[in-house]
């Protein structure tokens, strides 16, 4: 992940937080956590701008989800569906579904270095959005070996 005019906006419990451009997508908020105790990054998450309609909520998603195929292959594992009886027939029905936990939408990709994986969500029941979550595998090791040579 390059960090280009990312602004600090908080920082509390090993989490950083920034603002900024990320994949052309404009005021993206990123949280930067690292291992307790360590100076290594554990996880980054990207949390796009927030939408309110499904059309450009799920528009977002599959921009994010082409872009990052092009990059790392086929995804690992991915779902897409409402956990409803019927699938919803507008965009209001299925915001509906998001901001209710109806709604399940993720792609995973596996590299040598970790894990990426791309989600809509939501927080409460005003803010939708798409997160892309980049976990490392490499630092993560290198702290597990580190505590298995303590044991």
């Amino acid at each position: 992940m390059k960090q280009q005019g990312f602004t600090p906006i908080g920082a509390e419990n090993g989490v950083s937080i920034l603002k900024g451009d990320f994949a052309s997508y404009k005021d993206c908020i990123v949280g930067v956590v690292t291992l307790e105790q360590k100076d290594l990054v554990s996880r980054i998450t990207v949390i796009f701008p927030e939408r309110g309609a499904w059309s450009s909520l799920v528009g977002n998603y599959f921009d994010l989800k082409e872009m990052l195929t092009q990059k790392y292959g086929e995804p690992t594992e991915y779902v897409e569906e409402f956990d409803s009886y019927s699938e919803p027939k507008d965009d209001g029905s299925r915001m509906n579904q998001v901001m209710f936990d109806n709604c399940k939408y993720y792609t995973t990709y596996e590299t040598d270095k970790g894990t990426i994986q791309l989600s809509i969500e939501h927080d409460g029941v005003l803010s939708c959005y798409v997160m892309l979550a980049y976990f490392d595998k490499i630092n993560s090791d290198i702290v597990r070996a580190k505590a298995i040579d303590d044991l």
